[in-house]
């Protein structure tokens, strides 16, 4: 039996024409921009709205935040429930006791999130910590703006390359690289 090399177990599957142009290609820089813009926007107001109230962030913060929950949790019962039992439990026994903690961490990210998407810094993971909380608001039985942000921030999350190239990204993204890349600053 002879010893075969490790070039050989290795399989490239070229990225479609299409993904490259969509996510890749900085001549629709421009598309990524608006869709950031907005989904920015959206965080920046929801973040700002809840980072000025008292009930979010002030001396009374959680109550809020356990209002949502106590709503959630009301949308658990019938036949099909809006709110799945695995995630009540989570919320019921997790979130609640900790709802002043969540009421900051809310607040900060989604401000954190819209600054990050409007100046174009490290947008790929701005769009995953937005989705993040879309997914969450989701799960809460919450449908409102959530579905369609979260399909764009999953788009913002495949152009990460493009998506803030008139943003910080252009010239942040080179110096730092990515974990398989290192960029300027880690180049020994």
């Amino acid at each position: 039996m002879t010893k075969k090399s490790a070039q050989e177990f290795v399989t490239t599957i070229p990225e479609p024409l299409i993904s490259k142009f969509l996510f890749a290609n900085t001549k629709l820089a421009w598309l990524w921009l608006i869709i950031r813009l907005y989904v920015s926007w959206q965080w920046l107001s929801a973040g700002y709205e809840k980072v000025n109230s008292i009930v979010w962030t002030g001396n009374k913060a959680g109550v809020a935040l356990s209002g949502f929950i106590q709503g959630a949790l009301h949308k658990t019962a019938g036949i099909n429930p809006d709110v799945a039992g695995w995630y009540a439990t989570f919320l019921h026994n997790f979130v609640l006791p900790n709802a002043v903690t969540f009421s900051y961490l809310v607040s900060y990210g989604e401000l954190l999130v819209g600054v990050g998407l409007l100046v174009g810094a490290f947008t790929g993971i701005a769009a995953f910590f937005g989705a993040f909380m879309n997914m969450n608001y989701l799960f809460s039985g919450t449908v409102s703006v959530n579905p369609l942000l979260f399909l764009l921030e999953l788009f913002l999350i495949l152009a990460w390359r493009i998506a803030g190239w008139y943003g910080i990204d252009r010239s942040l993204l080179p110096l730092l690289g990515t974990p398989w890349l290192p960029g300027k600053v880690f180049k020994k």
